[in-house]
């Protein structure tokens, strides 16, 4: 594509306009322009809020590919793809999932996410390269990340998992993008020009990061890895998780801290069997066979119990 084509595509996206309330900024003294970036900023979440019902249907298509054994993989460039990464680690710490359950893949490779290799973004064979090296098939989820939806790395991807079958999202912050007309669904919040023109890191990285959270974390509560509002598959991996899964055992049943400790040191710190056998007043066996038979949801084995 030569630089007069790609001028005029970027003249034509909204992530890439002027904006009009910013013009002034670099005049601006350290509060004010502050106070600036968090005006933009209060626009993000009310863009966001336009396009839940995308978002449920995609959250209801990645519920599906999960209770049938497939994945949900995003992938993405530069900023795009550094936040996919970022919500896909930290599902196996906060749900218990296997590592491989939620992919996070980034343009040039996890070097990516280190130092820019903006320039891996303009292949779409590597985007068709990355899925076949996690062996996508039709059973997964792909969401592809771009803010100006028309980055190649991501085209690359949706076209190989299309002729896959798979299930495709695309999430970009342009109406009518090329991803959007190539994938199953689209998810276009319009956040608007950005307060430095063309940094798309900022409002646009902003709605990304608040969509992939609502993404994973809807989908993990409908496939039962939440108790209420706890984190009850919670992995306790390090000092503070340690904490962290005695209290939510503490908070969910009214015990004491030194109950919470004796009953995750019979599970092994497995918070979700700790709570079922303290409320219930299960054995370790009899409660991993009542989850069991609740598909993992702890709410539904409680009830089967005490009813």
């Amino acid at each position: 594509m030569t630089e007069q084509k790609l001028i005029s595509e970027l003249e034509q996206l909204v992530s890439e306009g002027r904006n009009p309330n910013t013009m002034h900024i670099d005049l601006l003294p350290t509060f004010d322009i502050l106070r600036e970036i968090n005006y933009e900023d209060q626009t993000v979440p009310v863009a966001v809020e336009k396009v839940i019902p995308a978002i449920a249907a995609a959250v209801n298509q990645i519920v599906a590919a999960f209770q049938k054994g497939g994945r949900l993989i995003y992938m993405g460039a530069g900023t795009s793809g550094r936040l996919g990464v970022l919500d896909a680690s930290e599902c196996p710490p906060t749900f218990s999932v296997p590592p491989d359950m939620v992919i996070g893949l980034i343009a040039g490779g996890p070097d990516a996410l280190r130092r820019s290799i903006e320039g891996a973004e303009d292949d779409p064979e590597q985007g068709r390269q990355a899925l076949e090296e996690v062996r996508l098939t039709r059973d997964d989820v792909l969401v592809g990340i771009a803010v100006s939806g028309r980055t190649p790395y991501v085209i690359g991807g949706l076209n190989y998992a299309k002729s896959v079958g798979a299930f495709t999202v695309a999430l970009s912050c342009n109406p009518n993008s090329i991803i959007a007309g190539i994938a199953d669904l689209a998810i276009s919040p319009v956040v608007g020009p950005e307060i430095l023109t063309g940094s798309t890191r900022l409002k646009s990285g902003t709605a990304q990061k608040l969509i992939l959270n609502m993404l994973t974390t809807a989908s993990m509560i409908r496939i039962g890895k939440s108790y209420q509002n706890l984190m009850v598959d919670v992995s306790a991996s390090n000092k503070k998780l340690v904490a962290r899964a005695s209290r939510i055992v503490i908070q969910a049943t009214g015990c004491t801290q030194q109950e919470a400790r004796r009953v995750l040191d019979l599970t092994g710190n497995d918070v979700k069997l700790a709570i079922l056998m303290e409320i219930t007043g299960m054995g370790i066996e009899d409660a991993r066979a009542a989850l069991q038979n609740a598909d993992g949801f702890l709410r539904k084995a409680i009830n089967a119990r005490t009813a």
